[in-house]
């Protein structure tokens, strides 16, 4: 079985479930809305350039996941999948994920945004498997802290390559679909690399690589 591996935010979803998350708590009135919603957006910018301190991102993240239980936090993001992600699904993503699972690849989203709000997302989906960025738990709640290596730029080669050793995997005839600059250094390690609704930097970088380019809006 090929790995078929995709980004979730801006390529499988029209949008980005962590920033849209944070917008989401500021309008229940979770969170100071005019403070989060400034340090969300520069957070947001920071990562679209390519230059996202993911430590102090992270730290800012996940505070609202160690500030209240899960049976709450559950509650919210049954709330959030109904209001915010259905819509971002992406019909030609679900036609793509269709496709792979067709061809009888191994389906697997890996993103930087925190497993809790991207595991029920990559459940919908009906991916099987998920490498987010992991939030540490103790006792049943969350801490505020991360468990283990962020899934984000190298650290999603890091973590797919703990996977494979763990799963006795390879990438052979592996593929992988991002819209991100920051996912260059894992698509350049998969055997067939896409652009998808690429941003300029990669864009670009694609166009010098040959590889494809495409769209799921």
């Amino acid at each position: 079985m090929a790995l078929a591996i995709f980004d979730l935010d801006n390529t499988l979803l029209g949008g980005d479930s962590d920033y849209s998350w944070g917008q989401f708590l500021c309008r229940k009135g979770m969170v100071d809305a005019e403070e989060y919603t400034r340090t969300n957006t520069k957070f947001y910018e920071d990562y679209e350039q390519g230059n996202l301190d993911i430590q102090a991102f992270l730290e800012f993240a996940l505070k609202s996941l160690k500030d209240n239980n899960l049976t709450k936090l559950n509650e919210l993001h049954a709330e959030f999948m109904q209001e915010v992600i259905e819509p971002m699904i992406l019909p030609k993503g679900l036609e793509l994920l269709q496709k792979h699972r067709e061809q009888g690849d191994y389906l697997m989203i890996i993103t930087a945004t925190n497993s809790f709000v991207t595991g029920p997302i990559a459940e919908r989906l009906g991916v099987s498997h998920l490498i987010g960025t992991d939030p540490e738990m103790i006792d049943g709640q969350y801490t505020g802290r991360v468990a283990g290596t962020p899934a984000f730029q190298e650290g999603k080669v890091i973590r797919l390559n703990e996977w494979l050793a763990e799963n006795d995997h390879n990438l052979e005839g592996s593929y992988f679909y991002s819209d991100s600059q920051n996912d260059i250094p894992l698509l350049d390690i998969v055997d067939y690399p896409f652009a998808v609704d690429a941003a300029p930097e990669l864009e670009q970088y694609a166009k010098d690589k040959g590889w494809p380019i495409m769209s799921l809006r």
